[in-house]
């Protein structure tokens, strides 16, 4: 027979083909070099029984299939033996627990070797799992028995009655069962995956848990107030009725309010912020006068007692205006020449400087003047102003103190007015050295008021005498007499 170029083309194509083929099928599907032992070894693993395992079935390693049964046979020791040929090339911890689980409800036993830990040595040829290392599933048989006599030990009746409330309960949930098969695996997945920030927190609720142990009083009074209220909230429902429904018409109502009042509300809140700034910075003095007013409005009732239960009312009023006593505080202000008459009614800047009546704290004048104003941040000292407040420094008094007549501002001692040029900061005492210490007090006697005689001590130490005011005194007083100092 006489062959065509094309022919024996196409034979030898399909020569290489099925050879290619064949070689496929021996060495990936039938294996043929695994069958004579070829890039395989054999483990033996002992087992309390055979637990339906059976030669070919499969064994795993973390889900991957590595090898097969090869052989289970009964050991003289009389322990089940079975024989595994795993695969070259997947290194398997020798430290390991092997069990034997179905892969079905009818059988399909496999074996899963379950590493515990990844530094122990690899399993060779020959090694040995032993039977403490080893499990086995229950029998099929003994879980039928066990299920037979259970179902057998509840009442066919009940039964029944469990079984059709069962139907009724999940019956055309499959769907809705099936999702929440699916979410629990994926949470069992997930829990899996953040295993130890799981262990942590359940090792870390122990502290939380003791101290709720330790409070469970404080928790029970919690929850009995907590169940007082809701009885509260129960038996004023219809007035909390009343307010949920009116609570909206008397929001929108405010809200309409703070519409109108919309032009004027921020100045005045803006105010109030001002006025808050105010009374945080004083609130010393705030504290002491609401300490003191009680007391003077209790000082005043005196005044009125006297006319209780009689036909005058109000109290007792000195006419007495004692002009010029003690006379007016002129050391520390303007010089005569600077001054403005009380004519004028233009309203010029504020001269420059601190001025103020600068006699002794203690003298006769102008004793509730900036002079003795109390320092709100260093309680007992008494300053004019901020900054000898702040200091260490205490107030000094211009030329002492004692020269208030003549020059008001006792130029010819060297102290010139308190005045400071624009641009220039304020000194604490800008007509003093700040070296100079300050002087003395001057001694201030003080003595009562003789009504026998009318004497009394001036400021100045002098014993002066207001005869009319003596009890003795004859001539009668008019209310002229009343309106000025006595000679």
């Amino acid at each position: 027979m006489h062959l065509t170029r094309r022919i024996k083309v196409q034979l030898a194509i399909f020569s290489v083909v099925a050879l290619v083929g064949l070689v496929i099928v021996l060495f990936g599907y039938v294996k043929l070099p695994a069958m004579f032992g070829w890039g395989r070894y054999t483990v033996t693993m002992e087992l309390p029984r055979s637990g339906g395992l059976y030669p070919s079935g499969n064994v795993t390693y973390r889900g991957t299939q590595v090898g097969k049964v090869e052989s289970v046979s009964l050991a003289d020791n009389g322990k089940v033996q079975a024989t595994l040929s795993l695969y070259d090339g997947v290194d398997i911890p020798s430290n390991l627990r092997a069990e034997v689980h179905s892969q079905s409800a009818v059988g399909e036993q496999y074996v899963a070797l379950l590493p515990r830990d990844e530094t122990s040595p690899p399993l060779r040829q020959g090694s040995v799992i032993a039977a403490a290392d080893t499990s086995v599933p229950p029998g099929i048989d003994t879980i039928l028995d066990d299920t037979n006599r259970g179902l057998l030990a509840i009442p066919h009746e009940n039964l029944k009655t469990t079984i059709d409330e069962g139907y009724i309960a999940v019956g055309g949930l499959g769907p809705e069962l099936s999702r929440l098969v699916k979410g629990s695996v994926a949470i069992a997945k997930d829990a899996r995956a953040n295993l130890d920030s799981l262990t942590a927190l359940i090792d870390g609720s122990a502290p939380v848990l003791n101290t709720q142990t330790d409070t469970s009083d404080s928790v029970q009074a919690w929850a009995s107030h907590l169940a007082t209220v809701t009885e509260q909230l129960r038996d004023n429902d219809t007035a909390l009725a009343g307010v949920i429904d009116n609570g909206g018409p008397a929001a929108e109502e405010a809200r309409a309010l703070l519409d109108r009042l919309q032009p004027t509300l921020p100045v005045i809140l803006a105010n109030l912020v001002s006025v808050g700034q105010v009374a945080v910075a004083y609130q010393p003095a705030v504290e002491q006068l609401l300490v003191l007013l009680p007391q003077g409005v209790a000082q005043l009732h005196p005044g009125v007692v006297p006319n209780r239960n009689t036909s005058l009312k109000g109290g007792y009023l000195d006419f007495n205006l004692s002009l010029n006593l003690p006379p007016p505080c002129t050391t520390g202000y303007l010089p005569a020449q600077q001054r403005r008459t009380p004519a004028q009614v233009d309203y010029p800047d504020r001269p420059e400087g601190d001025l103020y009546c600068r006699t002794p704290q203690d003298g006769p004048f102008n004793v509730r003047g900036a002079k003795n104003l109390p320092c709100l941040t260093k309680p007992g000292k008494r300053a004019p102003t901020v900054d000898i407040c702040e200091s260490d420094q205490e107030y000094v008094p211009l030329n002492d103190g004692f020269n208030w007549k003549g020059d008001p501002n006792a130029t010819l001692s060297g102290q010139d007015v308190p005045q400071l040029p624009l641009g220039t900061p304020r000194e604490l005492t800008p007509s003093l050295p700040e070296a100079a210490p300050p002087p003395a007090a001057p001694p201030l006697a003080v003595t009562e008021y003789d009504p026998a005689t009318g004497s009394y001590i001036g400021p100045d130490g002098q014993v002066y005498t207001q005869s009319d005011l003596a009890q003795n005194a004859s001539e009668e007083k008019t209310w002229q007499d009343m309106l000025v100092p006595g000679n």
